[in-house]
């Protein structure tokens, strides 16, 4: 399941965890922002995570079991949050996380402008902060994630191999969440010179809150509606949103023959490539995220600095900060390679096939 060169990042971050753990100086350090990061024994870490939501199906089935299993290999006890999609609440959720004796919090961010003046608060007093696979724009946060640039660099590909020119829709995510636009700017990469040449026009490109899919099935029905529809293809950031323009374009009869991209290998959407009316999910395998957060959550509270964690790079932010990142890389899933996904334990060739014609899908039969 995993790449080799995460293997090698999980090694090193233990061992720098053996490390800390074996110091008998009894001495403390401070990162660069002036946290301090006394080492402690494993065993007597809190690690917290405040989570935005767990309506994304990745959350919970991928990300989480495998943050969890990483702590608790290394001794940490967990405590978690989930705030309901509410920016409100996760404010109040961090705080009470700081309370019940979080020695590391790791965030994703329902908006990630309203969440840092808990992350400035955990900061000062010295708890480090994880950005997880959504940018927090403080330069002092661990940023993980996979290379959402890439990501929509990938779909772009996938899809101006099938639909090189025509009217296209651009579907984004929640217009609060940096990684929204990283999307689109990998998207531009691709398709950039074509719409300059006029060969592909956007003919509608709107953000969609809090990534709903119901929310994008409006917009999509709307598009439509505005160009009768004559519409080429479907750039839409996420697997989520995907179904709700599948279920757009199913209404007027249009699933299957307009393309439509997505991302996150959620199981329906993986389906859906496999029934033909979505080109592509894709696939950030989510069990190496949340594997790596847990390792890096375990060292930074054993006193690493953020520099220090293996595989990290400087990423200069939309925001003007420099920050410390890894980034993963990710896997387009199309009809050609559905194996993988079956292959790697994301879903049963049983859910991958539901509904798909004997003999139109080499994995299904």
């Amino acid at each position: 399941m995993k790449r080799n060169k995460y293997l090698i990042a999980l090694v090193a971050i233990l061992a720098i965890v053996v490390a800390a753990c074996g110091g008998d100086d009894g001495g403390s350090d401070t990162t660069e922002g002036g946290a301090d990061t006394t080492a402690a024994p494993a065993g007597d870490l809190t690690i917290g995570f405040s989570w935005n939501n767990f309506n994304e199906e990745r959350w919970s089935k991928f990300d989480e079991p495998a943050f969890v299993e990483a702590i608790e290999a290394g001794g940490a006890t967990y405590i978690k949050a989930d705030a309901g999609s509410s920016e409100a609440q996760q404010l109040t959720d961090v705080e009470n996380l700081i309370a019940q004796g979080a020695d590391v919090l790791v965030i994703l961010a329902q908006n990630t402008e309203a969440i840092l003046p808990a992350v400035e608060s955990a900061l000062s007093q010295g708890i480090p902060v994880i950005a997880y696979d959504r940018l927090i724009e403080h330069p002092e946060a661990l940023y993980l994630t996979f290379d959402n640039i890439g990501v929509g660099r990938i779909m772009a590909e996938v899809l101006f191999e099938e639909v090189s020119s025509g009217n296209f829709a651009i579907i984004k995510g929640n217009g609060a969440d940096a990684n929204s636009d990283f999307l689109r700017e990998g998207m531009e990469e691709v398709i950039g010179d074509a719409v300059t040449a006029g060969d592909i026009v956007i003919v509608c490109e709107e953000y969609t809150d809090d990534w709903l899919a119901e929310v994008a099935q409006t917009t999509m029905e709307q598009c439509l509606t505005q160009n009768n529809n004559d519409i080429q293809a479907a750039l839409v950031e996420n697997d989520g949103m995907a179904g709700g323009v599948v279920a757009a374009l199913a209404g007027q009869g249009l699933d299957g023959e307009i393309p439509v991209t997505g991302q996150d290998g959620d199981a329906a959407a993986l389906n859906r490539v496999a029934l033909g009316t979505q080109l592509v999910s894709v696939w950030k395998d989510a069990r190496i995220l949340g594997e790596i957060a847990g390792e890096a959550a375990l060292a930074l509270g054993q006193g690493s600095a953020l520099a220090d964690i293996p595989d990290v790079i400087e990423f200069e932010s939309p925001g003007g900060n420099t920050m410390i990142t890894i980034l993963l890389d990710p896997t387009p899933i199309t009809l050609d390679n559905l194996n993988l996904v079956v292959d790697g334990g994301v879903i049963s060739q049983e859910d991958l096939c539901q509904g798909v014609p004997a003999g139109t899908v080499e994995i299904c039969g």
